[in-house]
């Protein structure tokens, strides 16, 4: 036995420190865990009177940028006087930074309490021993400091070229020689397809996110679990139509390093923040023309300009879409005095007439109102210019939108007939399943049965839908085009009538996209 280990410290307990960084080593480096935990036994055999195993750390780096509730316990029995030894494999299990590690060695000097390792034990009271942990723990947190650099520098340099190898979204994977290809499987990759189509037709990515819900159709989802990733189909969310929108893979450009770390301190430690935005021009690599995309660069750059515009209270003097309400110019009016966007005022009665109004600075409080001005006149002058300007067109425009209807209705049936392939697999599947299991193992055979029940189900209902579907596209009556002339002549008259709704016409003024109106001070 070592002669630094005392009675005193045999009487007390005995803390085995377990840790490893990240969760992928948690589940692939089971010999770090192994001999971790194997240092209970050695303190079982010096003759501790108790042993503590904590293992709360798992997959939890020791940097000091996360919590480490493990370690606190750790700190928590050290100051409580009775542990009598602290064992580790090694300096960096316990920290990686000098703050936690050199916290700790004061209070094991102050406890009287070892500090035990594979190589021997350690006295914090002794000086030499003092200056010995110090040298390990500066050790340790060098050791990371310069692994993270080299990976980092040996990162960034594949990703240059761009072969290195990350998570990629749906409809894309990665090839046998190691480059970025389209998806083989079409149902995903034409759902990706009519994702862009229809930014293309309705301009508005939230008008995607509502088409694709009325129209319920699945969007692929990468679902990532370590290194297990597995593809499943779930309703549309906003966020996966703006991911797939904002994504430069699918323009055919290998980009890495869009998204940064952001460090903050919170409660005297250092917390990192990831999935941080960075400006395109501060991306750590950006190779066009790398892969075959989904849509060309310049299309990327189209899109990426039109959902700026339309993304409201984020930049004060860009472009904005049309928005919802009675007002006909709700959010394209702007103040031709300050340059601000303009506000809708409502009154509280029902059908109360509306005011745009310009408030000037609301950071200075009691400034006053910088421009307001009535709005149902401004609304009816708008809208006999638009009027005036569609007329010539209105018979086209009818057509395009009975020929927009018609589309969107043959995507939707598309999209479902891509489902109910995949449905009619599924219930083959189950059905080959079945047959192979034993009758007599009915617990088994009834699962199964079950499963092929709802996979046939589900077929049924998808074959249900197109049906529908291609009744109505059937039962459309033929475009008359006399009938469609009257209605042009008509279109004022449609217009204004008390039956028309706010939606219809807010639709009409949205479709221009304009830069906005704008409203000049009257001279004094």
């Amino acid at each position: 036995m070592n002669t630094k280990i005392t009675p005193d410290h045999l009487s007390r307990a005995a803390v085995v420190y377990v840790r490893q960084s990240t969760m992928t080593q948690v589940t692939g480096n089971l010999e770090s865990q192994r001999r971790q935990y194997d240092l209970a036994g050695a303190a079982t055999t010096t003759g501790f009177a108790s042993v503590t195993v904590i293992d709360d750390d798992l997959g939890r780096s020791g940097s000091g940028s996360m919590e480490r509730p493990g370690f606190e316990r750790l700190v928590a029995q050290v100051c409580s006087g009775d542990v009598g030894a602290v064992y580790c494999i090694e300096a960096s299990r316990l920290a990686r930074n000098g703050r936690d590690w050199h916290h700790l060695i004061d209070l094991c000097a102050l406890a009287g309490t070892l500090v035990i390792d594979p190589d021997g034990a350690y006295d914090p009271r002794l000086v030499n021993d003092r200056l010995l942990l110090g040298l390990k723990g500066t050790m340790s947190e060098y050791e990371l400091s310069l692994m993270r650099q080299r990976g980092i520098a040996a990162r960034d340099s594949k990703a240059g070229r761009g072969e290195l190898r990350f998570m990629l979204p749906p409809g894309l994977c990665w090839s046998e020689v190691g480059k970025i290809e389209i998806d083989p499987d079409e149902h995903v990759a034409e759902t990706i397809r009519l994702v862009f189509a229809k930014f293309r037709e309705l301009g508005s990515g939230r008008q995607v996110f509502l088409w694709l819900r009325s129209a319920d159709i699945k969007m692929p989802v990468v679902l990532r679990n370590v290194d297990v990733c597995k593809l499943v189909w779930k309703a549309p969310a906003y966020h996966s139509v703006m991911q797939i929108l904002h994504n430069p893979l699918y323009a055919g450009a290998y980009a890495f390093g869009r998204r940064a770390q952001r460090t903050r301190i919170v409660d005297g430690r250092a917390r990192k923040t990831t999935g941080v935005r960075k400006p395109r021009d501060e991306w750590s690599v950006l190779l066009r023309d790398n892969h075959q995309g989904y849509i060309s660069w310049r299309e990327y750059e189209e899109n990426h300009k039109l959902l700026a515009e339309n993304a409201h209270m984020k930049k004060n003097c860009d472009r904005k879409s049309a928005r919802g309400g009675r007002a006909l110019l709700t959010g394209l009016m702007r103040c031709g005095r300050c340059g601000r966007m303009m506000r809708v005022f409502y009154g509280s009665a029902k059908g109360n007439a509306h005011r745009y109004q310009c408030r000037g600075d609301d950071a200075h409080v009691g400034v006053g109102l910088c421009i307001g001005i009535g709005g149902v006149r401004v609304d009816r002058a708008v809208a006999a210019q638009i009027l005036e300007a569609v007329s010539d067109r209105a018979v086209e425009a009818a057509i395009f939108a009975s020929d927009h209807v018609e589309r969107s209705r043959r995507d939707v049936i598309a999209a479902i007939e891509r489902d109910l392939e995949g449905a009619r697999y599924e219930a083959l599947l189950a059905s080959r399943r079945y047959e192979l299991v034993d009758p007599a193992k009915r617990h088994v055979a009834r699962e199964l049965e079950a499963r092929w029940n709802d996979a046939l189900e589900r077929v049924g209902v998808l074959e249900r839908k197109i049906k529908e579907l291609s009744a109505l596209s059937a039962a459309r009556p033929t475009i008359d085009r006399g009938r469609l002339l009257q209605l042009a002549q008509d279109l004022p008259t449609v217009w204004n009538t008390p039956s028309t709704e706010t939606r219809t016409e807010s639709g009409g003024a949205k479709v221009g996209h304009g830069s906005g109106g704008i409203i000049q001070p009257r001279a004094e």
